[in-house]
Order: structure tokens, then sequence, then C-alpha cells
């Protein structure tokens, strides 16, 4: 079946890209097969990992490279083995484009696709097995994904509120779904950015009796509080801010890439049997060592977490229609992408820039 579009994104071909680099240019996306979904973008978020993967951060990037997967538009191709989605849907793409969908694959087959070590494509920056090309993400004017990793967009839920969570949201709702947030429980965000901004929301919302900010400086503080957060922690303005806050916290969601954070601090801040989840990914993946008795004397957890399912995803964008949930976002022009990632490596985010592509929205 012939196209009448063409697929063109803003592209990286090397480290520098990620310094206002990249160039507008045509790729050429994976093979069809009757399983995919083709999608004119209408709007796209811009995630932190988009500029790890631009700089080679988490490894070798197979340039060229075309970031974002924080992707919603109109579905205008739909493979015939698709039964769930038909041509003009609005829809959105996460993170993954594909995993191995085995009946026999213990991660597939849990819900778990996230987690699946034997097919797991990203949306972009993934090269795809048996010779059907490479992923390429949401800077652009299409993307086509496998249509298990394209979910709905609840019709409340305007595009720029919904992009972001597709990454971003989904990254914090996960753990805090399956951490057990809600009433009852006392939750601290490290963190208040991109990502942070989502997990005090979702936290609130879920019902934590308390949420708790918790940030470097205390500039950030008045955001947090309208953002629903009870409490705020500025662990550089704030004297003896872990002997004050101690044992504190049933659970933390950190999404701080970095590995100098003060993590026997934000232990401490834990109740006996909390549990400490990192989000955030550092280049490199270290963090800062842990001392045995910051676990031991608090009986407390250290866990991880990468993004969600698509079940998982679904389930969070309609909760936050029915929730009537808005992340702060600020839209961009597509065609200022460039400057865009530069003010959010900048971190002049408040919390969230979403692309929008103006010749679909």
């Amino acid at each position: 079946m012939a196209t009448d579009y063409e697929f063109q994104g803003w592209l990286g071909h090397d480290p520098e890209s990620v310094n206002g680099k990249m160039e507008w240019g045509a790729f050429e996306p994976k093979k069809w097969t009757e399983d995919d979904v083709d999608i004119q973008i209408s709007h796209c978020g811009i995630c932190g990992s988009d500029l790890h993967m631009l700089r080679s951060g988490w490894g070798p990037t197979p340039y060229p490279c075309c970031v974002g997967h924080e992707i919603v538009g109109k579905a205008v191709r739909v493979g015939k083995n698709v039964k769930d989605i038909k041509i003009g849907d609005r829809v959105g793409v996460g993170a993954q484009a594909r995993s191995c969908l085995k009946s026999d694959c213990p991660e597939c087959s849990t819900g778990n696709e996230q987690y699946c070590r034997n097919g797991t494509v990203n949306t972009y920056g993934s090269v795809y097995p048996n010779g059907e090309g490479k992923s390429y993400g949401g800077y652009a004017d299409y993307n086509r994904t496998n249509a298990h990793f394209v979910v709905k967009i609840p019709d409340v839920l305007p595009s720029e509120a919904a992009a972001p969570m597709l990454c971003g949201g989904v990254t914090v709702y996960s753990p805090l779904k399956r951490q057990g947030c809600g009433p009852g429980k006392s939750v601290g965000v490290v963190g208040v950015g991109g990502l942070g901004h989502f997990a005090v929301l979702f936290a609130k919302a879920l019902g934590a009796d308390t949420v708790v900010g918790i940030s470097r400086k205390a500039s950030k503080k008045d955001d947090v509080l309208k953002l629903g957060a009870d409490k705020y922690i500025a662990t550089d303005d704030d004297k003896d801010w872990d002997s004050q806050n101690a044992r504190t916290l049933d659970l933390i969601i950190s999404t701080v890439s970095s590995d100098k954070m003060p993590l026997s601090g934000y232990l401490s801040l834990l109740k006996v049997g909390g549990t400490f989840i990192q989000v955030g990914a550092p280049d490199g993946g270290n963090l800062p060592a842990v001392n045995a008795f910051a676990l031991i004397a608090g009986s407390v957890k250290i866990g991880g977490s990468g993004i969600g399912s698509p079940e998982e995803i679904s389930e969070m964008l309609q909760f936050a229609a029915d929730k009537n949930i808005r992340p702060w976002v600020e839209t961009r022009p597509l065609k200022d992408a460039n400057k865009a990632i530069l003010d959010m490596a900048d971190g002049k985010a408040r919390y969230r820039y979403v692309l929008v592509n103006e010749k679909h929205a």
C-alpha cells in the first residue's frame, strides 16, 4: 500500500546534536507489517531521555536518531491485524515500540512488556531484528509503531496534556501504583521537575495522606505546594532536614539523575520497612554508594522502576481523565525543537515542554 506522506523529522547525527544541532531531514521507518500503525504526529513531549540519547549518554546511539517518545497524533494507516484502532483515532505512543509478545515470555505474558529481555525495541534509537530497520521517534511528522504499543487517548484529555504522560507520567504512576500509594501512606518525591511534578500530582490523586516534595533549593516550594504537596524539604537550605524528618515516609520516588545525591539522608526519611524507588537514570548509571547500616537499621528497601506497560499507560490516561489531572506544560513549535532542547537542558521547563507540529495540530 503506497502512502502520500513522507517520514521527516529532526535528526541527530552525532553527540553534538544535543547542543541544538539537530538537522531536519527524511528517514526510512521500519518496514511495514500488518501489525503496525502509522501516526500523523500533532504533539510530542520532550523527555530527559531525549537528551541522554542525543549525546550518547547511555551508550553509543545508532545515528542518525530522531528522538521523542511522548507521541500523540492521528492514526492514518492501520494494519489488517489491528483490531482496536481505526483510521482517524487519536492515539499515543510512549517509550516502547515493541517487545517479543510471546505467550511463554515471563514478562510479556504478565503485563510487564516494558521489562521484556527477548525483543524490546525502544521508540527511537533501536535497531529492529530481522532487518526491519531502525526506530525513529516523535520530533517528526509521522511515526510507525506496533499496534500493541499504541494507545487511544481519552477524549477529554487535551493532546498537550496527554503527550508527556506517555513516558514522564507513567514512569512515576507505575511505581506509585505497584508500591501501594493511597490512603494511609506518606510519599516523598525527590526532584520536582518533569517527572517529579507528575509524581506529586498522581500521589495526591491516588489518595496519599501526605505528599512531600524534596529538592535541593527552596525556590520550587511555592510551585510544589500548588501542585498539591503537603510539605516541602529543601536539602541545601533546610538545616538538619534529614534528622528533622526522620522516619516520616512510607515510600520515596526518586526522579533525580545524579550520583551525588544525598542518598543516605533520603533513606533516613523512610519509616521502618519503607521503600525507596529510583526512576531517574543518570549517564553511566551510577548512584551514590550505600552504607549497609542505612538499610539494616530501618529494614528499608531500595528498588527501581522503568516505564509502564501499555495497559498501565491506558489505565493512567483514564485515571487522569477521571480525576481531571493536568500536567504543567509549555508548548513549543516543532520548528523550534533545537532551542527547546537547549532550554530543557538548562532546566527552564516548568515542568514539561511539548512540541506542537503546526502542520497537524
